[in-house]
């Protein structure tokens, strides 16, 4: 089964090129300073499902475009059986 995994990296980018600064990121997801919000960033916290959910609609972006999309060729390894014979 393939693991889905936040994209922090993209969040990060989407965040800077909408001038979306940390302390102003933190400020809408009800941190009382940007090291909260920095840690997310970061990869030392995690997002909650909420949060994620906050994030996409001030990037105004999908919740799903937030997460890493997993390689074709690996999903279809893992799903499919390998065929024998061929």
């Amino acid at each position: 089964m393939t693991r889905i995994r936040v994209d922090i990296d993209k969040i990060k980018r989407m965040r800077k090129h909408s001038r979306i600064t940390l302390q102003e990121m933190a400020a809408r997801l009800g941190y009382k300073s940007p090291n909260g919000y920095y840690y997310l960033e970061r990869g030392r916290s995690k997002f909650t499902a909420e949060m994620l959910a906050t994030v996409a609609e001030i990037l105004e972006t999908s919740l799903e475009d937030l997460f890493l999309r997993p390689n074709k060729e690996e999903t279809k390894r893992k799903v499919l059986p390998p065929v024998r014979g061929e």
